[in-house]
């Protein structure tokens, strides 16, 4: 890999660590630049300022999502299943980590303020209330919308439930949750 593009992922992987070392962005781009093993000069070079380094790491953790959300959707076999995997992929060991938790719990925050934040924080939820909705309809017809927004709902709130208290859940309990909720939605029970 050539030496920007190398120093540019350090940065973003170093800016997700700090955050969940710290547990929020109030963190300087020296501390960014000293995990990364670069100059804070380089970092801001690379990327203008912290809220544009931030951002990058949030585009990174929002890619490494979607293509699990994709994979997932691609080997599953009907609607049910394909709502079971994207509920899966969303509390992955990859997803439903401390230090992507903590950033996706600042990525809320920033998008209070930041047009761009608040842009890609729209393009995730458009997603994933399309994917919700595409996969209800054939399970619960025209309330399929209403029970997207539910669970969509539910998935952000689980993950603010772990940023508070580890102890609550886990990616595993925390899918099952939402199975679990999605049954009585439709009208299923396990």
């Amino acid at each position: 890999m050539p030496a920007e593009p190398k120093r540019r992922a350090q940065l973003v992987e170093a800016t997700i660590s700090e955050i969940g070392a710290n547990g929020t962005l109030n963190i300087t781009v020296s501390q960014i630049a000293k995990r990364a093993g670069v100059s804070s000069a380089l970092a801001f070079h690379y990327f203008g300022d912290k809220e544009q380094i931030f951002l990058a790491a949030m585009r990174y953790i929002l890619t490494l999502y979607g293509a699990e959300v994709r994979g997932a959707l691609a080997v599953a076999d009907g609607p049910r299943q394909r709502l079971e995997s994207l509920v899966r992929a969303s509390f992955s060991p990859s997803n439903f980590r401390r230090d992507a938790i903590a950033a996706w719990l600042n990525f809320y925050v920033l998008a209070q303020t930041s047009p761009e934040a608040r842009r890609l924080l729209s393009i995730y939820q458009r997603r994933l209330q399309s994917n919700l909705v595409h996969n209800l309809r054939p399970l619960a017809g025209d309330d399929a919308a209403g029970v997207a927004q539910r669970i969509g709902g539910l998935i952000d709130g689980l993950y603010l439930r772990f940023a508070l208290d580890t102890e609550a859940t886990d990616g595993a309990s925390a899918a099952a949750h939402v199975l679990h909720a999605i049954d009585r939605e439709i009208g299923h029970s396990n």
